[in-house]
């Protein structure tokens, strides 16, 4: 039983915190937006999201969250790693916005309970970016699937990239089926999001997001088998039908897998193994690589390092891939000791999503999507406060006097 009801405002904050995450790099929009506005949005939203939540919950109530704790302890290695400024002045300003990203969410910790509000908050932000990428898209065909990024969705109405849409659809086309999995949506409301959610993944040809996709659907539905027949059937027709798509479209499955690449740039994951293995080459100093050289943006010798791995390592040390190392593992531990329930299906979703993500994408350690989807996945499994008694004062016994003891027996 949940015994403190969530603000409507918390939405309203969830969705800052989304907008903070969008970033502000990406393709040529129709209206030219200039990059210092978009960061000027972005940090605005993130001021805003801290001073609601904060207005919210004056009094500083927190709910004890290991995930954010230890996100705390990797803002204070950030600020050690970037205090020397070997990568600028940007550096600290970065530290700053992790700061109020890390303190929000202690502020919104109040309101974990183990239920699907932030499912719901999470699923309805994303759409809403999915539906900008959608309006670009049929305002401006030729500017959201531009040849500079092969043909495939961007963002035309704000600068987003191929791999951030693929994402935002991945994530909510498994959360929404997963509640239709729990009957906690009706078929018509999640053909709504999965129908166009799909539509938009499939124009990104995003293989990191698919896969993300299909695998944690897998381990989510498979935590289910044991105690939901509807998992059971749907986990029965999804194999049925990709069996079916294997043998019938294996050849344009495999085009758009390969998205005209060749097969040698396809193994080396499109050039990212190249930049992974110049940054593992490079002559760093003991205290460089314990705790790294402070935030950057997430790329090396002026090309992106793609793999939140290899991006902690670098700007946040040995330490900070240990640090998100255990967030990955106390997140996926929790999961796997909680009984089975629909909280706990959302939340090895999303804690298989990101984990697989990480390997071609950075995120885990900076504000990033990916934080707001490992909170979701803390606030699934975080227990509900327990109800307290409201306290009655003690009414003192009066003594009675034998006379009158004797009476009431007579």
């Amino acid at each position: 039983m949940h015994t403190d009801h969530t603000p409507k405002i918390i939405g309203t904050v969830w969705g800052l915190l989304i907008l903070n995450t969008l970033g502000s790099a990406g393709a040529k929009t129709i209206i030219p937006l200039p990059r210092s506005l978009i960061q000027m949005v972005t940090m605005g939203s993130l001021v805003a999201a801290f001073s609601l939540a904060l207005a919210v919950n004056l009094r500083l109530r927190i709910q004890a969250s290991a995930f954010v704790f230890l996100l705390t302890l990797l803002l204070v290695l950030s600020v050690i790693s970037s205090a020397h400024l070997e990568s600028g002045f940007g550096a600290l300003f970065r530290c700053a916005r992790l700061a109020l990203f890390v303190g929000t969410l202690w502020l919104l910790s109040r309101w974990w309970d183990g239920g699907l509000t932030f499912v719901r908050h999470h699923i309805r932000m994303y759409f809403a970016v999915l539906g900008s990428v959608a309006a670009g898209l049929v305002i401006s065909p030729g500017a959201a699937m531009p040849e500079t990024y092969g043909g495939r969705l961007v963002g035309a109405l704000w600068p987003l990239t191929p791999p951030q849409i693929g994402q935002y659809a991945a994530v909510i086309i498994g959360l929404t089926v997963l509640l239709v999995l729990g009957r906690r949506t009706d078929k018509a409301g999640a053909a709504v999001v999965i129908v166009p959610s799909l539509v938009l993944l499939a124009l990104t040809h995003t293989r990191t997001a698919t896969l993300g996709l299909l695998i944690g659907l897998a381990l989510a539905i498979g935590s289910l088998i044991l105690t939901s027949a509807a998992a059971r059937r749907f986990f029965a027709w999804a194999v049925l039908y990709a069996a079916v798509a294997a043998v019938g479209f294996a050849s344009a499955l495999q085009a758009w897998f390969l998205r005209g690449q060749s097969q040698e740039y396809f193994t080396s994951l499109t050039g990212r193994a190249k930049v992974w293995d110049a940054l593992l080459a490079a002559p760093r100093t003991t205290s460089e690589q314990v705790f790294g050289m402070g935030l950057g943006d997430k790329s090396f010798g002026g090309l992106p390092i793609d793999n939140s791995w290899l991006a902690v390592y670098n700007e946040q040390g040995m330490t900070g891939v240990a640090l998100v190392a255990a967030i990955i593992i106390v997140l996926g531990g929790v999961a796997l000791l909680r009984p089975p329930t629909l909280s706990r299906a959302c939340a090895i979703f999303l804690i298989s999503y990101c984990a697989i993500a990480s390997y071609t994408e950075t995120g885990l350690g900076d504000a990033s999507p990916y934080l707001l989807h490992l909170a979701v996945a803390a606030s699934l499994l975080a227990a509900p406060a327990a109800a307290t008694p409201l306290s009655t004062p003690e009414v003192p016994r009066r003594r009675v006097p034998r006379w009158a003891q004797r009476s009431e027996v007579t």
